[in-house]
């Protein structure tokens, strides 16, 4: 049983891969089968969509996969492949980051038919998680709405995987070891160092979780 987690994040280990991490223990732990890997999109030479069609160009040697020849290329089959799929990023101005933008963009653009349906070429369903990280409150983010301005892409992994994904927001993030370092006076580094030190563990666990969740809905599959 596989799970690819994807790392939207410039920081390797930080917050985002932390929890990441976390999830695919979660997935491993609840499955002696179970093979994870994470794929750190900054370790990555790549773009997003070209607009160049090959991918929809009938009877094409690329029709229904992506043709754009770069570091992500060779690994996006594979992950079709998977059984199940953890998309983490960092929130950077409202939304997931650059990097991982153009990641959904390549992965899901080549599966959608435009046909009336909208159908989908995904060699099979995939069960699939967001992981969000952000700087904001939790009251902060559903005043700001995120959840909402996050929505329709997970709508289009949803739609294009047949499963609904399941989600996990982490909020009120330690950003660094040493506040002193940075102009970040609107914060408070003791509220965000307490912060780390009990809220944290707990969306670890919270994490492991979602792992053991995305190992059941695998196993329930027809």
């Amino acid at each position: 049983m596989q799970i690819y987690g994807i790392n939207g994040s410039p920081r390797t280990n930080w917050n985002t891969g932390t929890i990441l991490q976390n999830v695919l223990d979660g997935f491993a732990e609840s499955r002696d089968d179970a093979l994870t890997e994470k794929i750190d999109l900054y370790s990555l030479t790549y773009k997003g969509c070209v607009s160049c069609f090959e991918c929809k160009r009938l009877g094409g040697p690329s029709y229904g996969r992506c043709a754009v020849k770069d570091q992500l290329g060779p690994l996006l089959p594979n992950i079709l492949q998977a059984d199940a799929l953890v998309i983490a990023s960092p929130i950077y101005f409202s939304d997931i980051t650059g990097m991982m933008r153009c990641f959904l963009e390549r992965l899901l653009f080549p599966l959608f038919v435009y046909d009336k349906d909208y159908s989908s070429l995904a060699p099979k369903k995939l069960r699939t998680a967001f992981v969000y990280t952000m700087n904001v409150p939790h009251d902060r983010m559903e005043r700001m709405q995120y959840p909402e301005r996050l929505a329709p892409m997970e709508s289009f992994v949803g739609r294009c995987f047949g499963h609904e994904p399941r989600k996990l927001y982490v909020c009120d993030t330690y950003q660094f070891k040493d506040y002193s370092k940075y102009k970040m006076e609107v914060f408070s580094e003791a509220e965000k160092a307490r912060q780390r030190e009990t809220e944290f563990p707990i969306d670890c666990r919270r994490a492991r979780e979602l792992g053991a969740a995305l190992a059941a809905d695998v196993a329930g599959e027809p």
